[in-house]
């Protein structure tokens, strides 16, 4: 199953970027969640937003970042099938071992605009470090 979960980008600067994932009914993992009443699953939504802050250091030239917190997230409304999440995220902060950023995520129905939020929180991406060394914070 891919998990690649931005449909496209709409908008993006040197510290934001808005981007959208329309939800279908042919979804892998709408079939167990859950059964009669198919929703996006709130884990999927931080990562999409997660993706959204991926993309944007993709951006500026950082790659092999992923998800290492997620803090004060909420979740406020329902994505079912048929609605699309759009992602906001903004880049607050950033050295070598850590980006932080505010993200959030509203529910559009078909042919809106602006709808209901669905999912806030901050996160932080941190480098992948393939070489198993410790970070300076570590040592």
């Amino acid at each position: 199953m891919p998990f690649a979960f931005l449909d496209r980008v709409i908008e993006s600067d040197e510290d934001r970027l808005v981007a959208v994932r329309s939800l279908t009914a042919g979804e892998d993992y709408l079939r167990d969640h859950f059964e009669g009443f198919p929703v996006m699953p709130g884990v999927l939504m931080v990562e999409t937003m997660a993706q959204a802050c991926r993309e944007l250091l993709a951006r500026r030239g950082h790659e092999g970042w992923v998800l290492g917190e997620a803090r004060g997230v909420r979740f406020n409304s329902l994505v079912r099938p048929g609605q699309t999440l759009r992602v906001e995220v903004r880049l607050r902060t950033m050295d070598s071992d850590r980006a932080e950023f505010q993200g959030s995520g509203e529910v559009l129905d078909p042919g809106t605009v602006q709808g209901a939020s669905a999912v806030t929180g901050r996160l932080v991406l941190r480098p992948v470090r393939l070489d198993n060394a410790p970070s300076a914070e570590a040592r």
